[in-house]
């Protein structure tokens, strides 16, 4: 009997250690895989609400919530100008449509600068800046860059004619946005086009000093690269420049003294030049 109890006790101490071990495993386990999923919180990105475009958006096409959705953007990478609720994108009480002014593709997020005001259409007056006029130059195929110009280049303009009794090139701005290439406003467009008339974008000052340019002479356009933030420096030039002639110095001749003696022949008074004795 006694025999008996002491094989049931050892058999018991050794069940118990058993569960005791496959228990440690268990919870060394858990609280392995517990740490593994903490390290992979701490490790995610975190995101923020956007609206972006459900399919291909292209240049003067209305846009309605139908053509959007919302989709969680990392918010370390996220663009300037985004809208993130129905709300900011069309105001309750306002127009409930925008207009494209740049091309996005399918789950692009959607920029201010790609789009117009609420029930805005993509003309002229959506792509001035505030307190900026558009001002349209004539030109043709060499001054006009032989129809490279597109909507959102920059130009430098330069200003040929006649000033103080000689014909000048003078640089008279630099960095003019284009806003339109005869009635094409789309940036997106690639094909070439030898315009007849470009608009600008311009402040009130620049639009005085361009129609009083076009008026006087002859306007040509020079194109800046995109990248190009080199801002040029005043330039002009005339004929002597370009051949590299010098002017001739202005010797001024001293006028010859000229002395008289004034008589008198009845009612007549003669002037007689005399030498002069200093």
């Amino acid at each position: 009997m006694r025999l008996m109890f002491g094989l049931v006790l050892v058999i018991g101490l050794g069940l118990a250690g058993f569960a005791v071990y496959m228990a440690q495993t268990y919870i060394g386990q858990y609280e392995t895989e517990l740490a593994a999923e903490r390290a992979a919180r701490a490790k995610q990105i975190k995101v923020e609400p956007v609206v972006v475009a459900k399919t291909t958006l292209r240049y003067g096409q209305q846009i309605t919530l139908d053509d959007l959705r919302r989709v969680h953007w990392p918010t370390a990478s996220m663009p300037e100008g985004t809208f993130q609720t129905a709300e900011d994108l069309f105001p309750k009480g306002g127009p409930q449509f925008r207009t494209v002014l740049r091309a996005m593709e399918a789950g692009e997020p959607l920029l201010r600068v790609k789009v117009t005001e609420p029930g805005a259409d993509a003309g002229i007056t959506s792509r001035l800046g505030r307190g900026m006029r558009a001002f349209a130059i004539r030109v043709d195929v060499t001054s006009g860059v032989s129809g490279f110009l597109r909507p959102g280049d920059k130009v430098d303009v330069y200003w040929t004619g006649h000033a103080q009794g000689r014909q000048v090139t003078k640089l008279i701005d630099t960095g003019i946005r284009l806003i339109a290439v005869d009635q094409i406003a789309d940036e997106d467009t690639m094909k070439p086009k030898v315009a007849r008339t470009i608009t600008v974008e311009a402040t009130p000052q620049q639009v005085a000093a361009l129609a009083q340019a076009q008026s006087t002479g002859r306007l040509s356009l020079s194109l800046v690269g995109a990248y190009d933030d080199v801002v040029a420096e005043a330039v002009e030039v005339d004929q002597n420049i370009l051949l590299g002639i010098e002017d001739a110095p202005v010797i001024a001749q001293e006028q010859a003294q000229v002395c008289t003696i004034r008589t008198r022949r009845g009612s007549e008074v003669v002037d007689m030049p005399i030498p002069c004795t200093n």
